[in-house]
Formats: C-alpha cells, structure tokens, sequence
C-alpha cells in the first residue's frame, strides 16, 4: 500500500537503468475512415480488425467479453475514446529496431485495412469529422473521462475523440539523469510543436494552424506545461506535485469510479468512502500517473508527448531526433537550454501552434533553434555510433527533419498546400 510520499519517491528510483541498458520506447496514434463514406470507423468494425490482426500472431485484450486491445510479445495495440488505434512499442536498444518494428506493424495494418476497406489518416487531429460524428466504444475509463474532463479544460473531447500523437519514452540512470532530461525535455516543447506540427486541416478546412492538436492539448483538463517541470524538478517534487494532483478515476475491482473530488493525497490518506477508505496500491499509483496529461510526465521512465503523429516517411525521426539530443549528446544540449528563461519558453509555447517555426523564442525563431538542436542530435546520434546491417548510422532518421529545415516546411504546410489546391479528401489519407 501507498500512503508516504517516499513511497512514491522510491518508485521513481526503482526506474533507474544503468546505461547500457537504457531503452527506447516508441508509441503511435492512427485515425481509421471507412473507405466508402470518410466516416471514422465504429466500435464493430473494429473488432473485425482486431479479429483479422490475430492471423498475425496477435492475442485480445478483453474487459468484460469485450476486446479492447492486443497484445504480442512486448507490445500493445490499444483502442483510444475515438477508436483510433496506438501502438506501444517494445523497449527497443536503438532507433533501427523502433523503426523496423513500426514497418512490420504497418505492413500488417495495410493488410487488414486493405480487405476491410478501411483508410488511415497519419495526422494529429481528425482533419474531416466534428466531434459529435465520432463513434465511440465500451472501454469504461472513457465513458468517465468524457463526463468529467471537460469541467477542467474546453478542449478535453476534442483531446479525446480527434487528436493523434507520437510519444517517446525513454530512461534514466540517476536523479540528477532524469533532472537533466527533464529539464531538456520541457524546454524543447515549443520547438518540438513546431517541428513536427502535422494537424493543420479541421473540418475539411484550414484551422489557421499549424499544430491544431497542440492548441487543442493546451486547453485539456490536466495537461499543459507546467512552471514547476523548469525548476530542477527532482523526484521528492515531482512526487509532492503527483500527491496534490486530481484524482481522473479509481478503478476498484472491475469498475471505474470517478475522482473528481479527490486529489491522490486523500487516497493515501485512507480519505475516498467510495472505495471503503481503502489505500493505494502500486497499480493505482500507475493509473493515476497515466492520467497526468502534461507535455512531458514522470513513471519509471520519463514520457515526451508533444509530438503530432506524422506519416510512415517521417515516424522514426521524432524519436531519432530526441534519443540523438538525451542518449548521445546530453551535457551539451541542457547546457544550451539552461539560458533560456521560462517565461519565454512558456510564451513560445502557447505561439508555436500557429506561428510555428516563425515563433520567437530568446531573440531566435524556432527554425533556428531546431535546426541547431538537429545538429547536436546528429552529432550525439553519431557519438552512438550504432549501424544497421547495411552500415548507416541512426542519423539516417533525421534526413526527413533535415529537409524540414532546409525547406522551412512542416507537414502541416505540405497539407494545406496538397488540400487547399482541390479539396479532395483523398490527399489526406496514407498513401
């Protein structure tokens, strides 16, 4: 049982690696429309999906006779509020073998997909449907979740039911490790926003911006970026930060139990009637550290969700573009960051969604500072020095954001410009 912050704080030291056996953890988000009416598909077709994935060695996941997942080996395949799809990738040792497990994943999709008639849209927010045309499904969490985060931020259905996003997870061999990645990692956001901004069609229109996902994340119960993550968060803050969190849902044997009254302290204190005043388990520690939807958060392992989903051509670049920056290059990147001041991080932040690259960020335009972080990732990917068998290094994922910079156009400029032109919405779909 849960009930002292150093239990928490323990947990996070539990997550300690040593370095050679540090990770990579790949997870990615897909839309699916129904080829014959570009109508997302429903809870039914689904399940013809998941029945024709388990020709490939995949088993269900069930909640009450109901599949809602599966799994084979290390990895998942789990149904989101809309009926998009994610992957959760193994814990990988390079960006070679992430990347080639997602090519065997899509190459079973396409397979499904193709003899159920089913599109996929690689994009970080729904480009086609309204939010009450959406199906769901008989997951329980979700149908809490739609009741209650909407009371904490105007945009938590839209979170819910129309984004997609790449996450990256990855690990840490100390507390001072995880203080400097962290740090890192929440200083980027705004660039990362920008870089790999991919959602700039809603409705069948241009929204205006870039990152529509991102603005839509920005204003979602329970996430944001907040001032604390930039103050040499360590694991006793994070864990007091974890304890004066709102509790999204308790789930006590088989059913799901809303939270909104309560923050987890009051759980540790034997405070939730609901639930017989019971205490926390571990498991429960691990729910609710789930539903902490800042851009960045803290299991036993540091999570970076600030990316939209992009294409098949560009997925492995996100987490090359980070692993090169965290694993191969790590002094020098926080000390870049370590100058730039919060307030203005936080600034860039909020602009990036629709100024992309030509936000401002220290006297800089995030052009410039992705570019530069390019560069030190490249050099850190090169530090790594791990080749795949036909002798290139994983620098060879970065060639797509190097284009991006190069060209000074996102995805999401190359969708509008794709779209705009006629209309049509079969620009949208995965080639």
């Amino acid at each position: 049982m849960i009930n002292t912050k150093e239990q928490i704080i323990e947990y996070f030291q539990s997550g300690i690696k040593k370095t050679k056996d540090f990770r990579i953890g790949i997870e990615h988000e897909k839309f699916l429309f129904n080829n014959q009416d570009n109508k997302r598909i429903n809870y039914s077709k689904v399940k013809d999906m998941f029945a024709a994935l388990l020709e490939f060695g995949w088993n269900p996941i069930l909640e009450k006779e109901n599949i809602i997942g599966l799994n084979k080996g290390g990895k998942n395949i789990t149904l989101e509020p809309g009926n998009q799809i994610e992957l959760s990738g193994e814990k990988l040792n390079h960006i070679h073998d992430a990347c080639a497990e997602s090519q065997d994943y899509l190459f079973e999709l396409r397979q499904v997909t193709k003899k159920l008639d089913i599109n996929i849209v690689s994009a970080g927010f729904d480009p086609i449907s309204k939010l009450d045309e959406i199906p769901n499904n008989p997951k329980q969490r979700y149908e809490l979740m739609t009741k209650d985060m909407p009371l904490g931020g105007e945009l938590s259905l839209d979170m819910m039911y129309r984004t997609c996003g790449t996450q990256l997870n990855i690990d840490y061999n100390s507390e001072q490790d995880f203080i400097k990645k962290f740090k890192i990692v929440n200083s980027v956001v705004p660039i990362s926003i920008a870089l790999f901004a991919n959602s700039s069609i809603v409705e069948k229109k241009n929204s205006g911006y870039l990152s529509y996902r991102s603005k839509v994340w920005q204003n979602t119960s329970r996430g944001g970026l907040p001032k604390l993550f930039f103050k040499g968060l360590n694991f006793e803050k994070y864990a007091e930060f974890v304890m004066n969190f709102p509790i999204l849902f308790i789930q006590n044997k088989d059913t799901y139990i809303s939270g909104q009254k309560y923050i987890f302290k009051d759980f540790m204190d034997g405070k939730i009637n609901e639930i017989s005043n019971r205490l926390p388990t571990e498991n429960d520690l691990t729910t609710h550290l789930s539903t902490i939807f800042t851009e960045n958060r803290l299991k036993k392992y540091i999570e970076l969700r600030s990316m939209d989903t992009c294409g098949w051509d560009c997925l492995c670049a996100g987490p090359a573009f980070n692993i090169g920056m965290l694993y191969g290059n790590l002094d020098e990147v926080h000390e870049l960051v370590s100058g730039w001041d919060t307030d203005k991080i936080i600034n860039a932040y909020f602009e990036a969604p629709k100024k992309g690259f030509n936000t401002q960020l220290m006297g800089k335009d995030l052009l410039y500072w992705s570019s530069t972080l390019l560069n030190l990732s490249k050099k850190g990917l090169e530090k790594r020095e791990i080749h795949n068998k036909h002798g290139k290094d994983e620098t060879v994922f970065l060639n797509h954001l190097q284009k991006v910079i190069d060209n000074k156009t996102t995805n999401a400029d190359h969708m509008i410009s794709k779209f705009s032109n006629n209309e049509d919405l079969s620009e949208l779909y995965d080639k």
